[in-house]
């Protein structure tokens, strides 16, 4: 086995970006994967004279298809069957985090757990007992600390002799779900087995699993391979349904979800260790919390946060820019000076000198304010803006999950409308997806921050913070009312409740930032360098 190919996975706020990050370096490559705008990270090292591929799975709780996150991690193990996956695990979080590890175990997918953030675990006193987590789950476990790099050879070495040790072989865990669905559960894998139903792909009770929980996209599936036997596990499933409703008042999702958090539960009874209580201890997450998400004080800072944002990048950034001004005048007053008169001289000297240096001029302020952004989002900041500005949205008749694709769009100047926008399916109320999907491209997504950056600094000098914050400030202001009109017009109906995790705070890594900035900078430039020179050209044609 020459090529390992290892996805990463995890939950949200888990560190797995960090990791891949601390893993990978600058050796990565940043696409989308195919058919969806979601982000998409490959990367290539070497361990153990192997050459590993590890790709970055989008962050997800679990592997039901309510988001297009979930579905791509879930299509990228079924049909590209990576000999190994990565769960990233918060550690200090283990029996939430373990969920999406039981439902790989469930596939069947040669599985290693990266017990993440251990720095926080032996901060608040705990002990994980790592040898005896592998033993319970039949997967390799090690701890590791993202942000710092300690534990990664450790992981990699452990993922490479994993895929050796199963040569690609899938080994699918087995839990019961109780009396009512466990003979269901069996009568399904022999009908799945026997019509080949999906079982190129994945095993037979997981499948099953899937028609019990109502999968649409499995379903969807199961019925274009064979609708016969669809239709016979369609009616299995509905009168199970029907069966636990009446004797249990759940549905066959929630018992199966009962029975996999009490499976974890076992496992983190026997592997984690707490320390004894103080009543008085609270942790320095929830103390910062008490002002950072503070009723009033809380909004006041985050208005304060964003105008340093601005303030730093003037103020700072106005120097590197006037080297690059400089550099480009030198450049083309040198060009100039060299070749001949004509079309030629002119095409480049004020076609694409002028042209593309006037507007790469303005990198270091982008670099600047995307290096801030950067710190603020690794730092667990970002997600409580989202918390604090639900109470704002709720009254607009938005989600506070809707703040999610404004940030990306732009809420914090210097996103992109198409990803915000894309962003929104993670919604789950139709209404304010589509509301959130009409207003996201208010906001000052990174085409037009240039735009104003330029003119900020050409109009009002010496106030480009300011301007830039009022500006910001003005586009939340149009799209929060917009949306308010449409959901009490065309798109009526009641605001659905707000549910988030609130990470952790953390300090960022420099090696982290410096990468995130530079990711977001050079497209940024690379954009610059491409339609911006064509658009130069054209007008200096005109």
């Amino acid at each position: 086995m020459d090529k390992i190919t290892a996805a990463i996975a995890g939950n949200p706020n888990c560190g797995k970006t960090t990791m891949f990050n601390a893993i990978t370096g600058a050796r990565h490559h940043v696409g989308n994967w195919p058919g969806v705008t979601v982000e998409k990270k490959t990367g290539i090292v070497k361990r153990e004279g192997r050459s590993v591929e590890l790709v970055d799975l989008p962050g997800t709780y679990s592997l039901t298809a309510y988001t297009q996150e979930e579905l791509v991690a879930r299509n990228f193990l079924a049909e590209e069957r990576p000999e190994v996956v990565i769960d990233v695990l918060n550690a200090d979080a283990l029996e939430r985090n373990l969920y999406l590890a039981v439902q790989i175990m469930e596939m069947g997918v040669p599985l290693v757990l990266a017990l993440n953030m251990m720095d926080e675990v032996r901060k608040h006193g705990k002990d994980i007992n790592t040898a005896r987590l592998a033993e319970l789950t039949g997967c390799p476990a090690v701890e590791t600390i993202g942000r710092t790099g300690e534990g990664t050879d450790e992981l990699l070495k452990a993922c490479v002799h994993h895929a050796e040790a199963n040569q690609g072989e899938w080994r699918p865990l087995r839990i019961s779900y109780g009396a009512d669905l466990d003979p269901v559960l069996d009568e399904m894998e022999e009908i799945i087995e026997s019509a080949g139903l999906l079982t190129d792909l994945v095993p037979a009770r997981w499948t099953g699993i899937k028609y019990l929980e109502h999968d649409e996209d499995v379903v969807l599936k199961g019925r274009m391979a064979n609708s016969e036997v669809s239709q016979r596990l369609e009616k299995m499933a509905a009168k199970v349904a029907e069966h636990t409703q009446k004797t249990l008042k759940a549905g066959p999702d929630a018992i199966i979800a009962d029975y996999r958090y009490g499976f974890i539960a076992g496992i983190v009874k026997e592997v984690v260790n707490y320390p004894v209580l103080d009543e008085q201890r609270i942790s320095m997450s929830d103390n910062i919390d008490r002002i950072l998400t503070h009723k009033f004080l809380g909004p006041a800072i985050m208005l304060t946060v964003v105008y340093l944002i601005y303030k730093v990048t003037f103020t700072v950034g106005e120097i590197p820019m006037g080297w690059l001004e400089a550099f480009f005048g030198w450049l083309g007053n040198t060009v100039g000076g060299i070749m001949p008169e004509g079309l030629l001289k002119s095409l480049i000297v004020s076609g694409i000198i002028d042209g593309v240096g006037g507007v790469l001029g303005f990198v270091p302020l982008i670099m600047f304010m995307f290096l801030m952004i950067s710190a603020l989002e690794d730092s667990g900041y970002v997600a409580r803006m989202a918390y604090m500005l639900d109470r704002v949205f709720r009254s607009f008749g938005l989600h506070g999950t809707s703040v999610l694709p404004f940030i990306v769009s732009g809420g914090i100047a210097g996103g992109c409308a198409v990803p915000g926008v894309m962003a929104s399916r993670t919604l789950r109320s139709r209404r304010e997806k589509l509301a959130t999907l009409f207003v996201a491209p208010y906001m000052t997504c990174g085409a037009k921050v240039p735009v104003f950056l330029m003119l900020a600094a050409a109009f009002f000098p010496g106030e480009g913070a300011g301007v830039m914050l009022t500006i910001t400030l003005t586009a939340w202001a149009l799209a929060l009312i917009v949306a308010r009109i449409l959901r009490w017009t065309v798109i009526k109906g009641e605001s659905t409740p707000f549910v988030m995790e609130l990470p952790p705070y953390r300090m960022p890594t420099l090696r982290g930032v410096l990468i995130h900035t530079w990711e977001r900078t050079w497209e940024y430039a690379r954009k610059a360098g491409t339609v911006i020179l064509g658009i130069s050209i054209l007008l200096w044609r005109s």
